[in-house]
């Protein structure tokens, strides 16, 4: 049976859940798309991980997507003469430089020539996730003398952040070619790319990815968010976007990252990109059975702004209560979209239909299923393209997504409320008709006698094409008459 509510749910895995008998219990309580995260983990376990899961899509009969994360850049200083590291205090002088030898209260090695050669005078370094923060007095290529603005707690590789620069950084490091090729070998159906800081950094892992997998780019540098411009053509080039406030939240002050969501939200449904909202969104169920109602309320905002998907990192890779976190996350989105106040903030933000045929099929498509009160929407899809402009406006019915192809079936698990299923290629208007009404009755979507609305491109079969609505009505079995 299809899930009952549109926005999806993420999982990643990890040493809590990587066994078969969790992966039956997630998928159940609610998950649609597994993340698996190459910062852990060898290859030998994610190749384990990955067959496990095909294993349970069997099982259930349902496409389920798989999401590669790679680890990106880390940027990191060097060790310590003491294992135990070193505090640094506010107003003291601290260097950074390449000399290898092992650091102290006064200096550490930063093994990044990279850094250096953007630096200027007045530059913040954020040392420990922000704990420790340095103002640059002076530089050069191999050095940089500093002031310590907040002192802390210094030891051996904690990684450094520089948020007011673009860093001449690739996105691939050799340990994510490495990777990347491994996960596409697999199978993966997305590949979630870090440290992007630009649109010709999703341009280069794209043409890395060869378009064996969509590309999912990860929003977590302030270079990539701080104008809207820049913005838009990052998500205009990437397939999908993850907002990743976690490391968001380093470089940015706090207080300005629920901004910097809604507008990469907004930004990903007026491009008709699939949009997810990750990290700390239930955090407390690490360690506890019950999240806090603020973490309740954040899961909701990201479902009342219409994020395609939400995610859980931690609570399901290491948490003592994996399960539990997905359950709740489950009843959360269930509790939103069922609030008259969410369908008509769908409406009211609905993006502008840009010049396209496509776009002004599906803008009439919605009204067409508000208007007949269509309890589900067909579309016949082969790229997923006709899918995901009528995901893009967000309709009132279900979409119910027919295409020959497994791979385009897995990768729309992640889209806001598609139901995706393995069809047949169609070959004439009476045929789509036919299997539209099949598919739909089959999942339970609608019953005999119910109109249902369906969106195809003609000639069938060409990516791109969507220029057609049809509306059918689920036929009613004959009577068998008693003499």
């Amino acid at each position: 049976m299809p899930r009952s509510r549109k926005a999806k749910i993420v999982a990643t895995l990890g040493p809590a859940t990587a066994d078969i008998g969790s992966i039956r219990a997630l998928f159940a309580a609610g998950v649609d798309v597994f993340r698996l995260n190459a910062s852990h983990g060898t290859h030998e376990v994610h190749a384990r991980v990955h067959a496990t899961i095909r294993q349970v899509e069997e099982e259930v009969g349902r496409p389920i997507a798989i999401l590669f994360d790679l680890q990106g850049p880390k940027l990191r200083i060097g060790d310590f003469e003491s294992r135990e590291g070193v505090t640094v205090e506010a107003g003291a002088r601290f260097r950074l430089d390449l000399d290898p030898r092992l650091g102290c209260a006064r200096r550490v090695e930063l093994p990044h020539p990279e850094v250096f050669s953007v630096l200027v005078p007045g530059t913040t370094l954020l040392i420990n996730d922000g704990l420790v923060r340095l103002e640059v007095l002076e530089c050069g290529p191999d050095h940089a003398e500093t002031r310590v603005v907040v002192g802390g707690r210094l030891s051996n590789h904690k990684g450094l952040n520089v948020p007011d620069l673009v860093l001449p950084v690739s996105p691939v490091t050799d340990k994510d070619a490495r990777d990347l090729e491994f996960g596409l070998g697999l199978g993966v159906d997305w590949v979630a790319a870090s440290f992007v800081q630009r649109a010709s950094d999703v341009d280069a892992v794209k043409a890395r990815v060869g378009g064996r997998a969509r590309l999912m780019v990860k929003l977590e540098k302030p270079a990539a968010v701080r104008e809207q411009k820049d913005l838009m053509d990052i998500v205009d080039a990437a397939d999908g976007v993850m907002v990743a406030r976690g490391d968001l939240g380093v470089e940015l002050p706090p207080e300005k990252v629920p901004s910097v969501q809604k507008r990469v939200v907004r930004a990903c449904r007026d491009a008709g990109r699939p949009v997810v909202v990750a990290t700390q969104m239930l955090e407390s169920m690490v360690n506890a059975p019950v999240p806090t109602r603020a973490e309740v309320s954040d899961v909701a905002g990201a479902i009342y702004d219409g994020a395609d998907a939400v995610m859980l990192s931690a609570e399901t890779a290491t948490g003592k209560y994996p399960v539990a976190a997905v359950e709740m996350m489950d009843h959360v989105i269930q509790e939103v979209e069922s609030d008259e106040h969410y369908r008509t903030l769908m409406d009211a933000t609905a993006p502008a239909p840009q010049p396209f045929v496509a776009d002004a099929i599906c803008d009439a498509l919605r009204h067409v299923v508000k208007t007949l009160h269509a309890p589900v929407i067909a579309t016949f899809t082969s790229s997923g393209f006709s899918t995901l402009r009528a995901a893009r406006e967000r309709p009132e019915a279900p979409i119910l997504s027919l295409t020959p192809d497994p791979v385009t079936a897995r990768q729309l698990s992640l889209v806001w409320g598609v139901h995706a299923v393995r069809d047949e290629d169609v070959r004439e208007v009476q045929q789509m008709v036919d299997n539209a009404c099949s598919a739909a009755l089959a999942a339970g979507f609608a019953k005999p006698g119910q109109p249902i609305v369906i969106m195809a491109g003609m000639p069938f079969g060409i990516s791109g094409t969507t220029n057609m609505i049809r509306v059918a009505e689920i036929p009613t079995p004959p009577t068998t008459e008693v003499e």
